[in-house]
């Protein structure tokens, strides 16, 4: 702490004398304890530092998880947020702390995850002099928060922080930042408590219901020969399982899943036809252009899910169930919008749709589903090969899972095979990052889930590329001895690249060759225990042993170098255009 800090931190602590009960530091403690948060990611530094020195004395009524760097702590928050529910709380410092954020903020807004991070600032009369450690933060942040603010008097710390929890898990849920000068961290003030925040002027987290719309949508399912429903995360974060599947299964309606709806209903449910987009299921990326009424249900139609918007489902009717205003028409041209939160939704209209068979229809489903274990599902599964495929790992730890782990994906060939071949038996099981693809997500994402949801066994599949970015998180698992159980599935490549190259470039592979240090030596230097398999008579084994060790694990398996995802949608075409090799 420099000359001028001391000299702001006395000129506070005495003007503040005569009135002041609590700093503002303490009191950011006692809201998050009024908020019931339990557990808190974070890094300290200079700017935040009271904040941290508050923090001491609560120890054992707030678990603090010291990561390794502050992108880990997002992605973490990211992981707890996605398997208990709650809001993923964050600390960070100024400057570099701050900045280091923006990546895992990106990753939750357009993730729909609700995180709050608290950074630290400079004294507010240095803000905009270029003082050690200062970014403008607020308007860094500002394109992927859902709000952010700089709390420069220790007086505004209850309500905006209020506000911050409030607008991340109301709604379409997601990121805020609340930045507070250290000025108003030391600042004392009169606290009188706490109330949480339930309304906002002009803040409308969830649009009215119209019933007329309710009602449209029903008669379009009604008359409808081929309906066709694709849903997404919307239906988890409304906590609205329970309400889909009596919707599709009053109207036998086929259901497909985007990346992150992934477990919303159980993958073995016989109306699950499977998952949409560039890497999805040969029947339900084909079907969509061909059922005459398509109903989405919290999900934004994204170019990994449509392929060519000019070829996306013509011939259907849309109906778009969305908490968002903003997702409705805003790719698809919708027939019938139904705004509003699915949990309220979904019922209303099950009440009004007709119980229906639709045979052929699903026998049609069967018919593609068939096709494509035969052309490509059996040669992933069960290969003819000595080489170890990615999709035989899944399979093995389906099978010693029982369904019943949350699989933590980072990005590339591997989620896209997790994503495809993993089974779910409950919600809240898939942890990955959809939209805006974030390879580094996945350990420190994994240990966010496991704390988050304890009682459970947590898997995180990871590439080789990946498990690089953020390696430095075996620190933290190190430490809190986080019962994580990790698979680096290892081809050497950058694979999904790779795979792009091999297929579009001729095989040009520029600079998508990665070379790796000793992952098991590398994960005992963490003392963390570590097996690597690279012959398949071992594989079922070394899973088990991986699962049934106490602690947490290290699994490096080694599978084909040139191994390839399919079926594929190539960039460019439409979903009737997807490829089975």
């Amino acid at each position: 702490m420099n000359t001028i800090e001391l000299e702001e931190e006395k000129k506070t602590k005495v003007t503040s004398k005569k009135t002041a009960n609590i700093t503002g530091s303490e009191a950011v403690i006692k809201i998050l304890l009024a908020e019931k948060v339990k557990t808190v990611f974070g890094y300290p530094g200079g700017a935040i530092m009271p904040i941290y020195d508050a923090l001491y004395d609560y120890q054992d009524k707030i678990n603090h998880i010291l990561v390794r760097h502050e992108q880990g702590s997002v992605h973490a928050a990211e992981g707890f947020a996605t398997t208990s529910g709650e809001v993923g709380v964050v600390f960070a410092t100024s400057g570099p702390g701050a900045t280091n954020l923006v990546t895992g903020l990106a990753n939750a807004m357009i993730d729909s995850t609700p995180v709050v991070c608290i950074t630290g600032q400079v004294f507010a009369h240095l803000l905009g002099t270029d003082a050690f450690q200062e970014t403008d933060v607020v308007n860094i942040t500002t394109p992927v928060t859902k709000w952010n603010y700089q709390v420069t008097d220790a007086n505004e710390i209850p309500s905006a922080l209020a506000k911050a929890f409030y607008i991340a898990k109301s709604g379409r849920p997601g990121p805020v930042l609340i930045d507070i000068t250290k000025n108003a961290q030391v600042q004392k003030f009169d606290f009188e408590g706490y109330k949480p925040c339930n309304h906002i002027r002009s803040y409308r987290p969830k649009p009215i219901v119209r019933e007329e719309y309710i009602e449209q949508a029903a008669e379009l399912i009604n008359q409808a020969k081929k309906p066709f429903v694709i849903f997404g995360q919307g239906v988890i974060l409304g906590n609205a399982e329970k309400e889909f599947k009596a919707f599709i299964e009053k109207g036998n309606l086929p259901a497909a899943w985007t990346v992150l709806g992934l477990s919303a209903l159980p993958t073995d449910h016989p109306l699950n036809v499977g998952m949409l987009g560039m890497h999805g299921n040969y029947g339900p990326n084909v079907l969509t252009n061909e059922c005459d009424v398509l109903i989405a249900v919290g999900m934004r139609f994204d170019d990994r899910v449509t392929g060519r918007l000019d070829k996306y489902a013509k011939q259907a009717k849309v109906i778009h169930l969305d908490i968002d205003p903003a997702e409705i028409d805003k790719n698809v041209k919708t027939t019938v919008p139904v705004w509003g939160d699915c949990k309220e939704t979904l019922p209303l209209l099950t009440k009004l749709i007709d119980k229906k068979e639709h045979k052929d229809w699903l026998k049609k489903f069967s018919e593609f589903t068939q096709k494509e274990i035969d052309i490509c599902i059996n040669k992933e599964l069960n290969p003819d090969t000595d080489i170890l495929t990615m999709g035989e790992v899944i399979k093995v730890l389906n099978e010693l899972t029982k369904g019943d782990a949350v699989i933590v994906s980072d990005v590339g060939q591997h989620q896209m095979v997790a994503c495809r071949y993993a089974k779910f038996n409950s919600s809240r099981s898939n942890v990955t990052s959809g939209g805006l693809g974030t390879m580094g997500f996945g350990l420190p994402a994994a240990m966010g889930a496991k704390l988050g949801a304890p009682e459970r066994t947590v898997v995180a599949i990871i590439g080789d590329g990946g498990f690089q970015m953020t390696l430095q998180e075996m620190g933290t698992i190190m430490q809190n001895n986080i019962d994580l159980k990790i698979i680096i599935l290892n081809n050497h490549f950058l694979g999904m690249v790779r795979q792009w190259q091999e297929l579009f470039n001729d095989r040009r592979y520029s600079f998508t060759n990665i070379d790796s240090p000793d992952f098991v030596a590398l994960s005992r230097a963490y003392h963390i225990n570590a097996e690597n398999i690279s012959e398949r008579k071992n594989l079922e084994e070394g899973i088990r042993k991986m699962l049934e060790t106490e602690g947490p694990y290290l699994l490096e398996v080694k599978v084909g170098k040139e191994n390839n995802v399919f079926p594929m949608v190539p960039q460019g075409c439409s979903v009737s255009e997807i490829r089975l090799s």
